[in-house]
């Protein structure tokens, strides 16, 4: 972890902020009802929070103990159906399969190789007409694209904006 954001969530209470707007647009919009979500990278759970609260179970995975810490008292606080998970996404291998897998500003932190091979290895976890939304830095973009073209079922672009790609599985 280049920044240290175990210790930035230790002494700060929701550090980042408030969800992502593009994802909480998608959210209010396209998401569907009752999902079961995987937030990699999630920190003390700003967007897995906000998509928790709208119904849907969410799986938290980040490197910091506190920001898992934060993520899991709050879901308990609001009684949301959060799953918190410590983990090194370099090395995390999710649990079953999901309907929506979220990247907030997540994969930017990581080589490129490492980068590519997390991506690569989470497409076969999103259901049949599930989708991975990514927010990271727009260079990035275009490498992620050709993963999804290289996979081995069909993945359509939906929203790719400077700094976003949200693709459907078909």
């Amino acid at each position: 972890m280049v920044y240290n954001y175990d210790k930035l969530y230790a002494e700060t209470p929701d550090a980042l902020g408030d969800p992502s707007p593009a994802f909480v647009q998608f959210f209010n919009q396209d998401a569907g009802e009752g999902l079961r979500i995987l937030d990699l990278g999630c920190g003390q759970g700003r967007d897995a929070l906000f998509i928790a609260r709208r119904g849907h179970r969410v799986v938290g995975v980040d490197l910091s103990a506190n920001g898992i810490r934060d993520l899991v008292a709050a879901a308990a606080n609001e009684n949301l159906s959060i799953e918190g998970v410590v983990a090194d996404i370099t090395r995390y291998t999710p649990d079953g399969i999901f309907d929506i897998i979220l990247l907030d500003r997540t994969l930017h932190m990581l080589p490129e190789a490492p980068r590519r091979a997390v991506l690569k290895q989470l497409l076969d976890h999103v259901v049949t007409g599930g989708w991975v939304l990514i927010a990271d830095e727009a260079a990035n973009m275009e490498g992620f694209a050709a993963i999804f073209a290289h996979h081995s079922r069909e993945w359509t672009k939906d929203y790719a904006k400077p700094g976003y790609l949200f693709v459907r599985q078909e």
